[in-house]
């Protein structure tokens, strides 16, 4: 049939048809936001070559032609679920001919060899620098049956110059820098990420801009140091700089950041924290220990003393701020005494919630050589911790109930969505926050904000079920 003989619904059938013709990729991320970052930049480039986005349907029926799997290396169950997952990829391969396989991410940039030579059904091997060399990868395979590896040691360009696939169309991440350039002795970053470098800041605000005139409303710096930005060219103040930068934007609701290093974490952010209308009143302060013999243990360049001054200067000047962390027990030569006081930091910092994680060592860092603590004492101290950093939590969010706070709906679905009809969203200092629509409101859209009374608290979520004949707070803003 002549298209121009078509009617509309057949024309977009048939283009429908085509689009489906197109090879189908999933992406399954590991890691922290950096990989779910890297992520995105993956999909843009294989969407750029013609690939689309496997469907939830299809990617439970395993029915994809492309699986990338980006890897994280910073701990050992991120590897033990990496491997694990290849040989599982396996079978599919064996039941779906013509199906590749591609990994990326740290691990991939640490272990190519490993992986080359325990899965050899891998078709592509891509380090952290190569996102870009994808596609290229995939058709070498596909035309000589042979794995194919490119793992780069020095960046040529930005991962930001690549195509992009937003996971959100309301909030994203814009990556300052990338790299490291601290020493921790228990840290595979810097190997696997490489130093740090800077993005020029008229970059960054531009890709915001572009974002915001996309519809995004929040957007989040990253950087393995985001704080250290701008060290490398001499200027200590290139970070409160951008926040203040990003303040300027019209259209952008909301800016958050992670994660800052305690040791470049200086008033002059706090200061741009706290007069900059649209960042959050949120931050994410990696502890590690609360033992300064620890700390010397782990090249950490801050002291307790530091630390502790640090939240109480971000509190001085924005009180509602709510404070997260990452600690590690069980770290080499760690003891009971040195946990204590770990114990003691966080009942004095009273963090809204803490990642806890038992030491597990990694091969290539310093950590890795030193006397290790015996595997049934971590998890024992990691108990512990938990178990105080829950009651912690929990205290918190109940001091939220009766409070009125903003939420940006992010999901048209939320806690037993079937029953209550709730949506949710995050509050200004990035608490989950499960909402209600009363009877005879306005039911807001994703990116909307919500203004409204909290009902009820659990230990890492709000909800609320506002009352409006009773003078609860319920209001939307588009």
């Amino acid at each position: 049939m002549n298209e121009d003989m078509m009617t509309a619904s057949e024309r977009e059938g048939e283009l429908a048809e085509k689009a489906d013709a197109r090879p189908a990729y999933y992406v399954h991320t590991l890691g922290c936001q950096m990989n779910a970052h890297d992520s995105e930049r993956i999909a843009g480039v294989l969407e750029a070559d013609g690939y689309r986005k496997a469907t939830p349907s299809e990617v439970d029926a395993q029915n994809v032609d492309l699986i990338v799997l980006n890897t994280c290396a910073v701990r050992e169950n991120a590897t033990s679920r990496m491997y694990g997952t290849l040989g599982q990829y396996a079978q599919l391969k064996r039941n779906r001919p013509g199906m590749q396989i591609a990994v990326g991410g740290c691990m991939a940039q640490k272990d190519r060899q490993r992986i080359t030579e325990q899965a050899p059904w891998v078709d592509a091997v891509f380090g952290t620098k190569n996102i870009g060399d994808l596609t290229a990868l995939l058709h070498e395979a596909r035309r000589t049956s042979e794995p194919q590896v490119q793992v780069a040691t020095e960046l040529t360009s930005f991962p930001s110059e690549l195509p992009t696939v937003r996971g959100s169309r309301v909030s994203g991440w814009v990556s300052i820098s990338v790299g490291c350039n601290n020493t921790c002795t228990f840290c595979i970053v810097p190997a696997v990420r490489g130093k740090e470098r800077d993005r020029r800041p008229g970059d960054i605000l531009a890709e915001i801009e572009r974002c915001v005139a996309r519809g995004m409303k929040e957007i989040t710096l990253l950087g393995q140091n985001v704080n250290s930005f701008g060290y490398s060219t001499g200027d200590r103040y290139a970070f409160s700089k951008l926040l203040r930068a990003c303040g300027q934007i019209e259209g952008l609701e909301r800016v958050r950041f992670t994660s800052p290093h305690p040791a470049a974490f200086t008033p002059d952010v706090i200061e741009a924290m706290a007069s900059t209308p649209n960042v959050m009143p949120q931050l994410h302060m990696p502890l590690q220990s609360g033992s300064d013999k620890v700390l010397r243990a782990m090249r950490r360049s801050y002291r307790m003393s530091k630390f502790m001054g640090i939240l109480d200067s971000v509190r001085a000047a924005m009180p509602d701020a709510h404070i997260t962390t990452d600690i590690i027990v069980g770290f080499p030569g760690e003891t009971e005494e040195d946990f204590q006081a770990t114990m003691d930091a966080v009942r004095r910092a009273r963090f809204t919630s803490a990642f806890i994680f038992e030491y597990s060592p990694r091969p290539g860092t310093p950590a890795a050589t030193m006397e290790q603590v015996p595997p049934h004492v971590a998890h024992e101290r990691f108990e512990r911790l938990h178990a105080l950093q829950e009651s912690i939590s929990e205290e918190i969010m109940a001091s939220m109930v009766g409070r009125d706070v903003e939420v940006m709906i992010t999901e048209a679905r939320g806690f037993k969505d079937a029953a209550t009809h709730r949506i949710s969203g995050r509050d200004r200092g990035g608490n989950l926050v499960h909402v209600r629509v009363p009877e005879g409101c306005e039911t807001p859209g994703v990116g909307d904000f919500v203004t409204c009374t909290v009902t009820e608290s659990h230990g890492h979520y709000l909800i609320s079920d506002a009352n409006v004949q009773a003078g609860d707070t319920y209001a939307v803003r588009h």
